[in-house]
């Protein structure tokens, strides 16, 4: 008696074992990543959706390579500055956060505070 009458993935006909549930590796594969897609509550999905968030948030505001931006204006998009990818220290000891080559330094001007936006250069590798 067989127990699964279909592919789950593709809904072709199944030969062979009676408790086979897919008609290949492929099937299979391509049913367990849309099945995990699904899963929105995965701890993977967070981070990478935030890291995607905060990067298009940098790279929509920074268009001059450095830019000087309140931050309530980055806050209020949904960016959040604790999912970064690496980061850079400056000879000032200052550290700057980065979001693949988007980067942001929070300071604090006149009572109000700021991120300074960046992009990454070459001679940050080196330091």
């Amino acid at each position: 008696m067989r127990l699964q009458h279909e592919c789950l993935y593709c809904k072709r006909q199944l030969t062979g074992r009676t408790d086979k549930k897919y008609c290949n590796l492929h099937c299979k594969s391509a049913y367990r990543y849309q099945k995990e897609k699904e899963r929105p509550e995965r701890f993977y999905n967070k981070v990478d959706n935030q890291l995607r968030l905060n990067r298009k948030i940098l790279k929509g505001h920074n268009k001059g390579g450095k830019v000087t931006i309140r931050s309530n204006v980055l806050l209020e998009m949904g960016f959040d500055p604790n999912f970064f990818t690496h980061y850079w220290k400056n000879q000032k000891g200052e550290v700057y956060l980065f979001v693949y080559e988007y980067g942001f330094l929070k300071k604090t001007e006149n009572g109000k505070e700021k991120y300074v936006l960046v992009t990454w250069q070459e001679y940050m590798e080196k330091c």
